[in-house]
């Protein structure tokens, strides 16, 4: 069973920039495509950004494409999320997963996931 702990969360002015940092544990962590979710107050959780097992595809939502950049360092064990010129419509908590593959197909392909680390976007 995999481990996966969120770092990197905070409250940030809009137009900053902040990097979260996921430590997943195991070593399968390079078989499988990894991705990010995020959850605002009230609404579901929503597809941000995800990453094939080798790091050299990867996908984004509308709403970050352009703005956010997911990495990943496979001897390290890590998955990245740089998230630039933030909006305040970013406020949410932030969620590692891991697809039980190692190429991302859809939202509903992840089946293990971290306890999340806020990030807020003041205006």
């Amino acid at each position: 069973q995999v481990q996966l702990v969120e770092s990197g969360g905070g409250s940030v002015q809009a137009g900053g920039s902040l990097r979260l940092s996921c430590t997943a544990s195991g070593r399968t962590f390079g078989s499988h495509a990894m991705g990010w979710f995020r959850q605002a107050p009230g609404k579901e959780r929503e597809f941000v950004a995800a990453i094939n097992y080798i790091g050299s595809t990867t996908y984004y939502s509308h709403s970050v494409r352009g703005r956010f950049i997911i990495t990943r360092d496979n001897a390290k064990n890590m998955l990245y999320l740089q998230m630039n010129t933030l909006k305040p419509e970013d406020t949410a908590v932030y969620y590692c997963a891991r697809e039980r593959g190692p190429d991302y197909s859809a939202p509903d392909g992840f089946g293990s996931w971290g306890q999340g680390t806020q990030v807020t976007v003041v205006s």
